[in-house]
């Protein structure tokens, strides 16, 4: 068959380009499509199918965007076959723990997600998400999309934002959840007290419009501002109308380092006092003289376990987080939003306080070579992205706290970084707990255009191929099965998906094959942009996204909204 006949076959049996253009040696067109009863079949793999159970060799069936058989089926059947060749074929990976929002309508492959094997994002976390906003904050919004990105956009609520989604079309699930920050700062704006018995009832009926729009839960990042400014009470008033509709509380804790203890018994208190389902956002134990907490942080988490509590907690496998510097600077400093801040770090009557908080800081790190900066706005300094914050002040000529001050202060708070927080002994103790899954705490990126700047964490690119290939294959801290089973079964189930994470007749077909013996992450702190090895092919929704390597320019996939019985479909 000549190309352009190989394209409108493949785009009519299997709607995608990719596998036309690339003619990857995995997949295999069959020609007319008389008497084929299946879309697709993954035939001769070694099929994982979610549960945490031993593998079978087996094929997999592919209809209408369903899996419709799984055993032996005739190649004939097939409009398209995927010769897996023993591959692990298994649930596409859910990254239960992401931030990507806007981006999608940038770029909406989702590149740097696909290619790891991801098929659905949970997004909306750390107490953020593009919804509700004001009149004033949607003007704004859009000013700023358009200046940066071309975007037109209109949304204030979750129904406006989901429907732009769809409209636009995008390469995999996506679904998210509603960010305690974003409802407090569109209440009582940056003020940090208490909310007024009014001001708590506005919150509480923005809650309640973002879970009848569909989203997952209620987020809340307790080491941001406003999100920082509501105590343990007003969060479990607004956690309760999020448990209503059968919805999740996912935290950031209100401290990852000397509290750390304290604050994950603040989220298992409000999981049960609401009550709700509670996820622990990318668990945690920052600074070496924090590290022998852990053993504490567990036991308490087991025994939340065994009385019964409903939770989760998610972790990225690095030592290293990447945030906003701001974040280094006292909660104090940060009230009132990004003028405020940057007006106190140049007023000289705060400058004792905030050096005395920042030398505590670096006593934390050991040295201000644990802090990597990885963004910045302005193209005056983009040469020092990837440096880190010791040898960048000693080229300056300025210490430490003082360059990273007048940083911020240059850049109008604009400013990324990486720091080097913890251990991989602990990392290891976390990801083999068993209701600890795989969030990577990034976005989707791509190596090109406008979401190609800066020098970000490698997570981004690297995060499920590295779990299965450093920490399941090389370090043995689980299984293969067990792991797969974080990634896809695991958080499936705990965000209320419906028939997904798993390989079931009837469930929805999000799959990836990879090679088990070669996956591994690429990406490194200093060349983040870079694709992983071993993954082979992805599907969404039953269509191919991505094959040996190429993107298909397909958008198979889906917003998933909960609903008032608590599912997500």
């Amino acid at each position: 068959m000549d190309t352009m006949n190989r394209r409108a076959f493949l785009r009519g049996a299997l709607t995608t380009a990719a596998a036309a253009s690339a003619a990857g040696a995995g997949l295999v067109l069959q020609g007319c499509s008389k008497g084929r009863d299946l879309d697709l079949l993954i035939a001769g793999g070694t099929v994982y199918d979610g549960s945490g159970g031993p593998p079978v060799r087996a094929d997999v069936g592919v209809s209408g965007g369903a899996i419709r058989e799984i055993g032996r089926v005739r190649r004939s059947r097939a409009a398209a076959v995927i010769e897996a060749d023993g591959r692990a074929v298994s649930p596409g990976f859910i990254d239960v723990h992401d931030h990507t929002d806007v981006g999608l309508l940038v770029n909406p492959r989702a590149e740097s997600a696909v290619r790891q094997g991801v098929t659905t994002l949970v997004s909306g976390q750390c107490g953020e998400s593009p919804f509700p906003l004001t009149d004033e904050a949607a003007a704004e919004n859009k000013l700023k999309l358009a200046r940066e990105y071309g975007l037109d956009v209109e949304w204030k609520d979750i129904g406006g934002f989901l429907d732009r989604l769809e409209t636009s079309g995008l390469a995999l699930n996506y679904a998210t959840f509603v960010g305690q920050g974003t409802v407090r700062g569109a209440v009582l704006g940056q003020a940090d007290r208490p909310a007024t018995a009014a001001e708590l009832e506005r919150m509480k009926a923005l809650v309640a419009e973002a879970m009848a729009g569909g989203a997952l839960g209620l987020s809340s990042g307790l080491e941001y501002t406003p999100s920082s400014f509501a105590s343990t009470g007003e969060l479990i008033e607004l956690c309760r109308v999020a448990a209503r509709t059968g919805g999740v509380y996912a935290t950031h804790l209100r401290d990852e380092e000397a509290q750390v203890v304290e604050a994950v018994a603040e989220a298992l208190r409000i999981a049960r006092e609401a009550p709700i389902r509670l996820q622990i956002s990318h668990l945690k134990v920052g600074f070496a003289v924090n590290w022998p907490k852990l053993d504490a942080i567990l036991d308490m988490l087991e025994k939340a376990r065994a009385e019964g509590l409903d939770f989760r907690c998610d972790r990225y496998p690095y030592i290293a987080s990447a945030t906003s510097l701001s974040t280094l600077f006292p909660v104090w400093a940060r009230e009132g939003g990004t003028e405020a801040f940057l007006a106190r770090l140049k007023d000289p009557a705060f400058d004792a306080r905030i050096r005395a908080h920042m030398a505590e800081q670096e006593k934390g790190y050991g040295s201000w070579d644990k802090i990597r900066i990885s963004d910045v706005g302005s193209e005056k300094n983009r040469g020092l992205e990837g440096s880190n914050v010791l040898e960048a002040a000693a080229a300056a000529g300025r210490p430490g706290y003082e360059f990273m001050r007048d940083l911020l202060i240059e850049e109008s708070g604009r400013v990324g970084m990486i720091s080097f927080y913890g251990s991989e002994e602990n990392l290891e103790r976390i990801l083999g707990r068993p209701f600890v899954g795989i969030g990577a705490d990034g976005s989707a990126l791509a190596p090109y255009g406008p979401l190609a700047k800066g020098k970000p964490h490698p997570r981004n690119y690297g995060t499920f191929p590295r779990a299965l290939g450093k920490y399941v294959r090389e370090r043995k801290v689980v299984p293969l099965a067990e792991m797969i089973r974080k990634m896809t079964a695991m958080p499936a189930a705990q965000m209320g998906f419906v028939r997904r994470g798993r390989i079931k007749v009837g469930w929805a077909a999000d799959l990836c094959v990879f090679d088990a013996d070669r996956i591994i992450d690429k990406a490194t702190f200093q060349e983040p942009a870079a694709y992983p090895e071993g993954i082979h092919q992805v599907v969404v929704n039953g269509r191919i996204v991505l094959d040996e390597g190429r993107h298909a320019e397909e958008l198979p996939g889906r917003v998933l909204r909960k609903n008032a019985r608590g599912a997500v479909a």
